[in-house]
């Protein structure tokens, strides 16, 4: 059998793989002009295996062993991980109204409109809002969980 020390190697490496994902996938929104379908999608392309690559340690091998391990540092792990997620899922309930509004105005396939997307829909800035807080916070959470699993990982694994 793989030893605790092997997995958790590979899921640190795979979780801080992640992290150049989402530093690219959110350059290329900011570099962006005007976000095209094609911008959108190939943002997409970027920040997924960048989730892919946090969450399949997450969810096969962190979760299933947490409550063997139930100290403070675990604990505040888990929860920033939780915070993390919980405000992925916040900034989704944004971008899925964004989408189906910009997809009815047609300003992916036409985005040289004149039109300012804040007058489309009348909620549109506080679906901006809730998709700016929750990228933000779910960046700076998994940012937090990272080096906290950083640290756990290097005093059970490498000085433990």
């Amino acid at each position: 059998m793989v030893s605790d020390s092997a997995i958790a190697t590979v899921a640190a490496l795979m979780v801080t793989a992640s992290l150049p994902f989402y530093l690219y996938g959110a350059w290329v929104m900011i570099d962006a002009e005007t976000v095209t379908w094609d911008v959108l999608v190939y943002h997409l392309k970027i920040i997924v295996p960048g989730l892919v690559l946090t969450t399949v340690p997450v969810a096969s091998w962190m979760v299933p062993r947490l409550l063997d391990q139930l100290t403070g540092v675990a604990v505040l792990h888990a929860l920033l991980g939780l915070q993390a997620y919980a405000l992925l899922v916040f900034a989704l309930t944004g971008i899925v109204r964004i989408l189906q509004v910009k997809r009815e105005a047609d300003l992916y396939d036409d985005p040289d409109q004149e039109i300012d997307i804040d007058e489309l829909h009348p909620n549109m800035s506080a679906w901006r809002g809730r998709l700016r807080a929750g990228v933000f916070g779910y960046v700076l959470f998994w940012l937090l969980a990272w080096l906290l699993g950083l640290y756990r990982f290097v005093l059970r694994y490498v000085l433990g």
